[in-house]
């Protein structure tokens, strides 16, 4: 079997997930590194072994001098674009972070570069791949809930009111996004809304901005409709409501979803806690299916770069293509346009779902 190797373009922050799950997937070698910043290089290399000779400070010097078989980007979308240009023209296979674009003319470019050098290009989607998102899957596929009548996704955080000017942040360009919780965000739950039930036909949206110390919207709701269906989001990074885990005293995520799936045999929830339960199609019943499932990032990240390779080995389709994503992105620049417009957007397009 091949021996794909990794060139990572992006050693922040987030690099360290991809690294990890990289580091544990047999047939995948990390072969080189490339960042602007020498500390942040010079400490990714350390971390996972990466000698001196395969470290790069450019892209272009990473695609002309490294030996590997694909791009990892794991850079902010406003880079996208430019670096999937050189990757392709390169030959190279490409795994691109999320968001896939700030727009989507971006977007449908990058699809249509990749069709074009004949290299495969997959979103790096992870939040359908979280476990109990697996699990509530397989709960719908063998349709234990029967025919779906509703969904009520709940995400909350007590998160950018504590953003405070002073504060040190992770991810500190977050202050200064003009469009925030459902375009850095959104794209994760409307990619696994997507895996759990369908593109939806029609989205209506309401968004507000409430910490001060933000550029963007950090809460709002979105009705998604189908023609024997809908559900809602309802998503805030600044709200008390569910405070049941410690905030501590670094400023960060505390990411807390709920989920509650009602169909004709019987309702699913998902709690906070990550424990799943069904009620029965009476009511008089609720039976834990998963006493804990876990919100875990390093594992998703293992299980969605498995699949690249898999997809890779076999030829098989990836489930979060590019072009897959172009819908996602659709969805989530259309609370934008639904919540400016205060009314629904038409979004369709089914053809691509898993």
């Amino acid at each position: 079997m091949k021996n794909w190797r990794i060139g990572l373009i992006g050693t922040g922050w987030w690099s360290d997930k991809h690294l990890q799950a990289w580091s544990r997937i047999p047939n995948a070698e990390i072969a080189a590194l490339c960042n602007r910043s020498p500390e942040k290089l010079a400490a990714k290399a350390e971390a996972y072994r990466v000698p001196a000779s395969r470290l790069y400070r450019t892209v272009d010097e990473m695609l002309e001098r490294a030996d590997i078989d694909v791009v990892d980007i794991v850079t902010g979308p406003e880079t996208h674009l430019e670096m999937v240009k050189k990757a392709t023209a390169a030959g190279k296979h490409i795994l691109c972070q999320k968001p896939f674009a700030p727009t989507l003319a971006e977007a449908e470019e990058m699809v249509r570069l990749a069709d074009k050098a004949g290299v495969r290009l997959m979103v790096t989607e992870n939040w359908r791949w979280l476990q109990p998102f697996q699990l509530i899957k397989s709960f719908i596929d063998n349709e234990e809930l029967g025919l779906l009548r509703t969904a009520r996704y709940y995400h909350t955080d007590f998160y950018t009111p504590r953003m405070t000017p002073d504060a040190e942040l992770p991810q500190p360009f977050f202050r200064s996004m003009p469009k925030l919780l459902f375009y850095e965000m959104g794209v994760h739950w409307f990619d696994t809304w997507r895996f759990l039930f369908g593109t939806p036909d029609r989205l209506y949206a309401e968004t507000a901005r409430i910490s001060p110390f933000i550029s963007g919207e950090d809460s709002g709701i979105v009705v998604l409709g189908y023609d024997n269906f809908y559900g809602y989001l309802d998503a805030s990074w600044a709200t008390r409501q569910q405070l049941d885990r410690e905030l501590g005293v670094r400023v960060g995520p505390v990411h807390l979803e709920r989920l509650v799936i009602e169909g004709d045999r019987g309702t699913l929830k998902l709690h906070t806690s990550g424990k799943i339960t069904i009620v029965s199609e009476d009511g008089s019943k609720e039976r834990v299916v998963a006493e804990r499932t876990e919100l875990d990032q390093d594992e998703s990240h293992f299980r969605l770069q498995s699949h690249f390779i898999n997809c890779l080995n076999t030829g098989h389709p990836f489930q979060t293509s590019g072009a897959h994503n172009l819908i996602t992105l659709r969805l989530a620049f259309g609370v934008y346009e639904s919540a400016s417009r205060h009314e629904a957007v038409l979004i369709g397009g089914r053809k691509h779902d898993h």
